[in-house]
C-alpha cells in the first residue's frame, strides 16, 4: 500500500506535469517564443531587451504539432517538449493577423517546402545571413519570406545592438575574436515578437 501511495504521489508531483497549454490549438505556421536555457541566452536578452530568446515554427504533422527550430541542428521538436524545454514552461504564440486569409493549403506548402531546404543546417553560432548555418530567428524569418512573401520584421545590424555589457562581451570576443563585423544584417527573436504584423494567441 505504501508503495502504491509514493507512485500516485509522483504522478500527481508538478515536477511531472505536463505543459500548461490550456485550450491553445496549434495551427500550421503558429509562431512560438520561449526563455531558452542556452549559454547565450541572457546575452541575447541584454542586447535585445527583451526576455525571448529563442523561437521556432509550428508544423502539424499526421494531427501532432511540432516546433521546426535552429538549436543544434534544424529539427523539429514535439510541441510539448518543447515548451517544457524553456525556462518554466513559458510560451507565447502568435499568429500571423491575417492568417486566414493568407495562410491557405498553398501557402502552407510553400512554406514548407521552404523549411525543407534548411532542414538539417547547424546552428550559426556567429548569426550570418547565409544558408549554410541557421539560427532560430533566422529560419522563421526565410520560411515567411520565401514561402509567402511577407517580411516578420525589418532587418538590423549588429551595429544597432549595446554590445558593452560584460556577459555580452565574454560572448562576442569568443566567436569573433579579430572584432565583430557591425555592419552584419541580423534579425532577432524580440523584432519579430514585436511585428505588427502578428497577434498573440496564446500565453501560458
Amino acid at each position: 500500500m505504501k508503495k502504491v501511495l509514493i507512485a500516485i504521489t509522483l504522478l500527481l508531483s508538478p515536477t511531472t506535469a505536463c505543459s500548461d497549454l490550456g485550450d491553445y490549438e496549434p495551427r500550421d505556421g503558429d509562431i512560438v517564443f520561449q526563455v531558452s536555457r542556452s549559454d547565450q541566452s541572457r546575452a541575447i536578452e541584454i542586447v535585445t531587451g527583451s526576455r525571448y530568446s529563442h523561437m521556432g515554427i509550428v508544423y502539424l504533422e499526421d494531427g501532432q504539432a511540432r516546433v521546426f527550430e535552429a538549436v543544434g541542428p534544424v529539427i523539429r521538436t514535439p510541441f510539448e517538449d518543447w515548451v517544457d524545454r524553456g525556462v518554466g514552461g513559458h510560451v507565447v504564440v502568435k499568429r500571423l493577423a491575417a492568417a486566414d486569409g493568407l495562410l491557405d493549403a498553398e501557402a502552407l506548402q510553400r512554406m514548407a517546402a521552404a523549411g525543407r531546404e534548411l532542414a538539417g543546417l547547424p546552428y550559426d553560432f556567429r548569426f550570418e545571413w547565409d544558408d549554410d548555418r541557421m539560427y532560430c530567428s533566422e529560419l522563421v524569418w526565410k520560411i515567411y519570406h520565401r514561402g509567402l512573401g511577407v517580411r516578420l520584421s525589418e532587418m538590423e545590424r549588429v551595429s544597432d545592438f549595446d554590445l558593452d555589457d560584460p556577459v555580452v562581451r565574454t560572448i562576442v570576443d569568443r566567436r569573433w575574436p579579430h572584432g565583430i563585423p557591425t555592419s552584419q544584417r541580423v534579425v532577432s527573436p524580440a523584432a519579430i515578437f514585436a511585428s505588427p504584423l502578428l497577434t498573440t494567441v496564446f500565453e501560458n
